[in-house]
């Protein structure tokens, strides 16, 4: 059997996905060793021991000054933002992409403007968000929504002109309005891409949010990483990283099973990441 047609088991798959993560943490442990070695002091690699305690202490150790647990506080500020910038994202994409992708109008009105404002690079506009909206909750949220709105209502309108002409014929011969052909075919139709594309501006989101943070903000996961390096504190920096990474992780998990529970239909065949 050729090599392309083999297919591991769960226990192998499963054993396959975690190799890669050992080996990276191996690698960091023997180098943070060697330098460790070469000179205690140094603050580049830290130990395994010493990024746990560390993280154990802004976990579980409240803050001598607020008396707050720092990671919990700075996770929590964070997960706020980035959900309300991708729930605003998400609704301008339903409801912007369908207007592209079902009215002949709507996409000669709205497509060359999303376009071109797709291809403005977000962090660009951060000053000007900060300037119109202050240094509060609303330009952060904003820079997301700046960020991935404009490629998700892009796959929405996609989706939705991808949907097969012969499924709209049939609504129209048996005299559905242009409204119940939009609610009954195109939005079911197009629901799984725009929860695709809400999984893959998750990435985006998450730069945006951690630049937004860094530059004007008291609290937050992008926050803290910029506020310790002046110390060089890489014993947090890596762990915070991480952490980020695990928590995009778990909210894009959570998006394919939804999407996997939700649209069954569409993972009957083949396989999704």
């Amino acid at each position: 059997m050729r090599l392309i047609n083999r297919r591991p088991s769960r226990a192998t798959a499963l054993i396959l996905g975690i190799l890669p993560f050992l080996i990276l943490i191996v690698v960091y442990a023997v180098a943070s060793q060697a330098r460790l070695a070469e000179n205690p002091s140094d603050r580049l690699l830290p130990s395994l021991q010493t990024m746990a305690t560390a993280m154990e202490k802004m976990a579980f150790e409240p803050d001598r000054r607020n008396g707050e647990l720092l990671l919990w506080k700075d996770t929590f500020a964070s997960l706020a933002r980035i959900g309300a910038g991708l729930g605003v994202s998400a609704l301008l994409a339903l409801a912007v992409g369908l207007i592209m992708g079902t009215l002949p109008y709507g996409k000669a009105a709205l497509a060359p403007f999303v376009a071109a404002f797709s291809l403005i690079p977000p962090i660009t506009i951060l000053p000007i968000l900060f300037i119109i909206l202050g240094l509060g909750e609303a330009a952060k949220i904003g820079l997301i929504v700046v960020g991935t709105a404009p490629v998700m209502i892009r796959s929405v309108a996609q989706a939705a002109l991808d949907i097969p002409r012969e499924m709209i014929i049939k609504a129209e011969t048996l005299g559905a309005s242009s409204w119940q052909i939009a609610t009954r075919v195109i939005v079911p139709g197009v629901l799984p891409m725009a929860v695709l594309a809400l999984r893959i501006g998750l990435i985006p989101a998450w730069i945006f949010l951690v630049s937004a943070e860094a530059i004007a903000s008291t609290e937050g996961l992008g926050y803290r990483i910029f506020l310790v390096r002046r110390y060089m504190a890489m014993d947090i920096i890596l762990p915070y990283v991480a952490w980020i990474t695990l928590l995009a992780f778990i909210m894009d998990h959570i998006l394919r099973v939804f999407s996997r529970v939700a649209f069954r239909w569409i993972h009957l065949e083949g396989d999704s990441l």
